[in-house]
């Protein structure tokens, strides 16, 4: 097999792409309307199945923000789920669960929460329904039918998303739990159509806080990645 030939591009895509990575606690200060704008709209190039560009996408900051906020911690509280995309941890295999069990031992140590400090964990939970503290979050609706397809493209959209805000400097972190209470993130916003997605919270990395200090590894290529010859 030749060897890789990397282009004037390769330096910055493999700095970008293994920059990105979750953060969960951040700085109250708001990430300007102009560079908010520059990143949603390189965001659009995002690439889409015969170009239908399924997503619809609701930002909210300020005041907006924090009514939101406020909304899920009432819905969280009385456990008034609704979920658009039904999650079960039976959809883990058991190398999942393995990466997954690696993960939230890395995270709750970080935090000081115990394996067994299910109180803490819940509490932890909730308070992320605030954003980690982050000054927006943007969240990801796929319009159509919702099928597995339109929400692969919203997918693709997701991930072009997460690195335009890398690349100018916004720190961010997709937030599955945003997704559990779909109709009261509807409500508030008054979205009428769409399922929804995903929640993303951003703006500017706490780097005091330990928890922003946790690294994820990645499975090896040989795991994941077959070559047919």
């Amino acid at each position: 097999m030749s060897r890789s030939v990397p282009t004037e591009l390769s330096g910055c895509a493999e700095k970008l792409i293994r920059g990105r990575h979750a953060t969960r606690a951040f700085r109250p200060e708001a990430v300007p309307e102009d560079t908010m704008r520059t990143i949603f709209s390189l965001a659009g190039a995002a690439p889409s199945n015969s170009n239908a560009q399924p997503w619809q996408v609701e930002v909210v900051s300020g005041t907006a923000r924090q009514r939101l906020a406020d909304a899920l911690q009432t819905a969280h509280t009385g456990r008034h789920t609704s979920v658009d995309y039904p999650y079960s941890d039976a959809m883990y295999s058991q190398a999942h669960q393995t990466r997954r069990a690696a993960f939230g031992a890395e995270l709750y140590g970080a935090l000081g929460i115990g394996p067994d400090d299910h109180t803490a964990r819940v509490a932890y939970d909730s308070e992320s329904l605030r954003f980690y503290g982050a000054p927006h979050a943007a969240f990801l609706f796929v319009n159509g039918d919702g099928g597995a397809r339109l929400a692969a493209d919203v997918g693709a959209y997701m991930q072009t998303l997460l690195l335009a805000m890398t690349a100018y400097g916004v720190d961010s972190c997709p937030q599955g739990l945003l997704s559990f209470y779909a109709d009261t993130v509807r409500t508030e916003l008054g979205v009428t159509g769409g399922r929804l997605l995903v929640g993303i919270s951003f703006g500017y990395a706490d780097e005091a806080a330990p928890v922003n200090r946790v690294t994820t590894e990645r499975a090896p290529l040989e795991s994941t990645t077959t070559f047919h010859d």
